[in-house]
């Protein structure tokens, strides 16, 4: 999975308001709302009831007594001198419906949801620690697509699923570095063939631990990065990296000029090995990586721009995917009590997407470029692993820690 996107901020230090969203084809799935821009004179009619809240360290504002079912928004300013995150609840708070995960002094951004009849309240936590919540308020009628709530999850329900991913990746790191060590080992005695095919080895190894790249620092780029931005592509000197042996098996290169590079390729993963245990994971990269594997597969390896000879970025699309299967298996216990049908669709649809890729994998172990797909297969697949893409995109908000919410 070369060349990542950096990894998203944590949602409670970005200034914007969420909301849970109707189900779109049957999936609850929680979203951003639009902020506040240019409207007609007259967009005051169209405005979903809620009204103004003027928040700070000692009141969480003063919302109606009743609302009618439907879109609510509540126009919230942050009258106080810290940062402040605001949930639309359940009177017991035992469900949230709608957050502004992290609101700036004097800020003001809209808490919008679709609430049916029944009772609510709003709720504020300071980030001085204040915890303030406001009288309940009556919705009055029924609305469809009313959002259904979701569960709030604090910091520590994450604590486990990163122990089990860490135990995860520290105990494949050593047959990463075998992988490696077996590529350069080749090269050594100058069988190009065994390279070829020990390299597509590492390179998997490597492949299927795409959800812990945020806490490899700097090796990810030394290990996978690349050849776009160098400044002489692929002639850059000092290119490294699986990325780099794979062109230079695939173009012509001799063991004499290759090996420089797989004993760099060894010698970071050896590296790697030695300085996992003291990087960090944070909770919030894991929900995220379940989505990015993929959508970075979608972008690099279906089409092909990763493929630097071998023709195997559909083996490394694979091998995301068993990734990603990886990551959601960790993450079913906190999946599972917030949107169990997703979990069960998502357990049931990976494999089976996974399948209809290794059908591109021959019986003596070759597999199909990506260049040589037919329209039609490169739409298929395309197409299916889009729509993963959307489901597993709910992943990272609906497992976004929200304390006292």
């Amino acid at each position: 999975m070369p060349e990542r996107t950096p990894p998203t901020p944590p949602a409670r230090r970005r200034e914007t308001a969420r909301r849970l969203r109707p189900a779109l084809a049957g999936l609850a799935l929680l979203g951003t709302t639009a902020l506040v821009g240019s409207a007609p004179a007259d967009s005051s009619l169209l405005a979903p009831p809620g009204g103004r809240l003027r928040v700070d360290t000692s009141t969480c504002g003063t919302p109606p007594e009743h609302l009618p079912a439907g879109p609510v928004s509540f126009s919230v300013t942050n009258n106080s001198k810290v940062f402040a995150t605001l949930y639309v609840i359940s009177p017991d708070g035992g469900l949230a419906y709608a957050e502004i995960p992290w609101l700036g002094p004097g800020k003001t951004l809209p808490l919008a949801t679709t609430l049916t009849g029944g009772q609510y309240a709003v709720r504020c936590v300071f980030s001085s620690g204040p915890v303030l919540t406001t009288l309940p308020l009556t919705v009055v009628g029924k609305a469809s697509g009313a959002v259904a709530g979701y569960p709030p999850m604090p910091d520590k329900e994450m604590s486990a699923p990163v122990k089990a991913y860490r135990d995860y990746v520290k105990a494949a790191l050593p047959g990463l570095l075998a992988a490696a060590r077996t590529l350069d080992a080749d090269i050594a005695r100058g069988d190009l063939a065994a390279a070829r095919t020990d390299w597509l080895t590492a390179h998997l190894d490597y492949e299927r631990l795409g959800a812990a790249y945020n806490s490899f620092g700097d090796f990810d780029k030394s290990l996978n990065g690349m050849a776009n931005g160098l400044p002489q592509g692929v002639d850059t000197a000092g290119w490294t990296g699986f990325l780099a042996a794979e062109y230079g098996l695939w173009h012509g290169w001799d063991a004499d000029r290759l090996r420089p590079v797989t004993q760099q390729l060894a010698a970071d993963a050896d590296e790697l090995v030695q300085d996992f245990p003291s990087e960090d994971t944070d909770p919030g990269d894991l929900s995220l990586r379940v989505h990015e594997i993929l959508e970075n597969s979608l972008q690099f390896q279906l089409n092909g721009t990763a493929d630097y000879g071998s023709g195997t970025t559909l083996a490394t699309l694979d091998a995301n995917v068993q990734g990603t299967e990886k990551v959601l298996d960790i993450l079913a216990p906190v999946i599972r009590p917030r949107d169990p049908a997703l979990l069960d669709r998502l357990q049931r649809e990976l494999p089976d997407f996974e399948g209809k890729v290794t059908a591109y994998r021959a019986k003596d172990g070759s597999w199909t470029a990506s260049a040589n797909l037919t329209t039609a297969q490169r739409q298929r697949l395309d197409g299916e692993l889009g729509r993963l893409l959307e489901e597993l995109a709910v992943l990272p908000n609906l497992l976004t820690p929200r304390n006292h919410a």
